[in-house]
């Protein structure tokens, strides 16, 4: 990938789609759009899998030669423009791993995002304290304080995410382990579960916790995240993160199956209003 561009835009996932559809379209394979560019497949294969920014230049040459009109030229091209400019994340580039950086463009666009999470409350939900207690307990594999606060910020900035307008539909579903692990101290904890609190109360917003007494259910193995999109071009993904990564899938195959554990698990937790009771019981407890 180019940089400082650490993940596609939506914009560029839609476009490069929208640019291979036009490629097939007119009959030509990606060897022949490299011979018109004078570059190599991988160059062509790159640009339409959004692992590159589109370079107009580029695109000023294809379009033509895919059939396109001047006028849905200029349109495409005027888009282009658009969705090259960089994400706002790309301000933390000094610290935001390329693996994590493409969930934060995806979390920028979703039209809903869905999430299980049986480690620690999700990042949208933390308090500036909660997060920082555990970057320094060395999730992100650093200790070194300033990058910490850098990532602290980061994670700040994207709960912006909740109050914009047109900001997604966000369904959480917490483990109960989340509640029963201590983050830094008693009054961290107290402001957390005020901030849980504060934040079921958003119209967009649904948490449901999954207690220990109802069992095993299917997301018990790892947390997850699902994306949909309002653009029909860019497929639902599934994020799973692990120690040093993370995996994006998007097979149709794969995400049905996140979204049927999902369903099973979101029927298995508690409801929306008992979890507000269970979140009001552990904060009066604490």
């Amino acid at each position: 990938m180019s940089e400082p561009r650490s993940a596609p835009t939506i914009g560029q996932l839609v476009l490069s789609k929208q640019l291979r559809a036009l490629r097939e379209k007119a009959g030509l394979s990606r060897e022949d759009a490299a011979r018109l560019l004078r570059v190599t497949v991988a160059t062509i294969r790159r640009m339409e899998m959004a692992e590159v920014a589109l370079k107009i230049p580029y695109v000023q040459v294809l379009l033509p030669a895919y059939g396109v009109s001047d006028d849905e030229a200029e349109v495409f091209l005027r888009l282009a423009d658009e969705a090259n400019k960089p994400g706002w994340w790309q301000r933390y580039h000094d610290v935001l791993p390329d693996w994590f950086s493409g969930y934060v463009s995806l979390e920028e666009a979703a039209k809903t995002i869905r999430s299980y999470e049986p480690h620690f409350v999700p990042g949208l939900f933390q308090t500036e304290d909660y997060a920082r207690a555990i970057l320094t307990a060395g999730s992100v594999g650093q200790s070194d304080p300033a990058g910490i606060e850098r990532h602290v910020a980061l994670r700040l900035e994207r709960q912006a995410q909740l109050t914009r307008p047109g900001a997604p539909n966000f369904w959480a579903v917490m483990d109960e382990t989340v509640l029963c692990r201590p983050v830094g101290s008693t009054e961290v904890m107290r402001a957390q579960v005020d901030r849980l609190l504060d934040v079921t109360e958003l119209p967009h917003v649904t948490l449901q916790i999954a207690e220990f007494a109802s069992g095993h259910h299917p997301g018990t193995y790892s947390p997850f995240v699902l994306f949909r999109f309002a653009e029909p071009e860019v497929p639902d993904m599934v994020y799973i993160e692990y120690l040093t990564g993370a995996l994006y899938l998007d097979r149709p195959h794969e995400v049905s199956e996140h979204m049927e554990a999902m369903d099973r698990v979101v029927a298995h937790a508690e409801s929306a209003v008992r979890t507000r009771q269970i979140l009001t019981d552990f904060r009066e407890n604490l």
